[in-house]
């Protein structure tokens, strides 16, 4: 009989060391909360890409976008804790949302864990081709001539991109009108047209359309400038005091995905930002790799809540 109990215990001892070695056993999931074509897209394609190259493992990108983030985020957070479904997400969809929203579907800091930061980005400042802002210094002058006329347009009511543009508002004051799209690509289109004034947008979202004269960039919002872009002053630089803003992106999982499968994909992460062909690609997108361990992942995450949530309570915004 204590020959039966031992050999169960040691079955048993044994399942529970190896339960996830063979992670991963079937496709995983990257959800992007935003529409297809900006910036969070890019960054899952290429987590999509390398990993899958790495493990020799199918990965599906798919795009559920709306809410300002809100709905792909919820759909991960009550997705099953297996590092099945993943989130790629971002500053402004899983820091900023959850102060800005009067209304949660979701926790953030409860429901999900910061895997792996993948990257950080400047936003840049583009205006149409044919726009008559050649600077901030004209652009700023055209607002103060016609208060409340010149338009900007971002990636939805209370996103990091709309929170840039009031913050050079409230800087210049001047009075500007808003025009939230439903993500980054359809914002693009119309400033491109000339349809919209301007936008404040992801590097990576742009330096391609800026480098094609597609796009008039103004000025950088980090301290400082871009390497893909080293023409393109900050907006310090171009008169804007203290203006130091920029977006990360990070891959998310609901928060009781098990640490081997959590700590697996962090280092798998890592390794593929510590390539130098990665450094290579993400600077000539305006981006940076951050390699980042799981545990600084998961406080760091829990500090841009905090972060973000004391600059939207002090700008007054909300949505409903």
């Amino acid at each position: 009989m204590k020959r039966v109990m031992l050999a169960v215990a040691m079955m048993l001892g044994l399942g529970t060391i190896p339960a996830h070695a063979a992670y991963p056993e079937k496709a995983i999931k990257i959800v992007v909360p935003y529409a297809a074509g900006g910036t969070a897209d890019i960054f899952a394609r290429f987590v999509a890409e390398r990993l899958g190259t790495k493990w020799k493992n199918e990965f599906i990108v798919e795009v559920r976008a709306g809410a300002g983030g809100n709905i792909g985020s919820d759909y991960v957070a009550k997705a099953a804790p297996d590092g099945y479904t993943l989130l790629l997400g971002t500053s402004g969809s899983n820091a900023v949302n959850p102060t800005l929203y009067k209304t949660m579907p979701y926790k953030a800091e409860k429901d999900l864990v910061l895997v792996a930061l993948v990257a950080e980005t400047a936003n840049v400042l583009v205006t149409g081709p044919n726009h008559p802002g050649n600077s901030i210094e004209e652009l700023v002058a055209l607002a103060r001539s016609k208060p409340g006329k010149v338009t900007y347009a971002s990636s939805g009511n209370g996103s990091v991109l709309h929170l840039s543009s009031v913050l050079l508002a409230n800087k210049k004051n001047v009075q500007i009108l808003h025009v939230p799209y439903k993500g980054t690509a359809p914002a693009l289109i119309d400033v491109i047209a000339g349809r919209v004034d301007f936008m404040i947008a992801n590097g990576p979202s742009v330096v391609g359309d800026i480098k094609g004269k597609k796009l008039k960039a103004l000025a950088a919002t980090t301290s400082k400038r871009v390497a893909a872009l080293p023409d393109v002053p900050t907006m310090m630089e171009a008169g804007v005091e203290g203006y130091d803003l920029s977006s990360w992106f990070g891959v998310l999982a609901p928060a009781r995905i098990p640490d081997e499968v959590r700590l697996k994909l962090n280092a798998a992460i890592r390794e593929v930002l510590a390539e130098p062909t990665t450094r290579e690609r993400f600077l000539a997108l305006g981006a940076e790799p951050v390699p980042m361990d799981a545990e600084t992942a998961r406080q760091f995450f829990l500090s841009e809540l905090k972060k973000w949530g004391d600059l939207v309570r002090a700008s007054g915004a909300q949505v409903d």
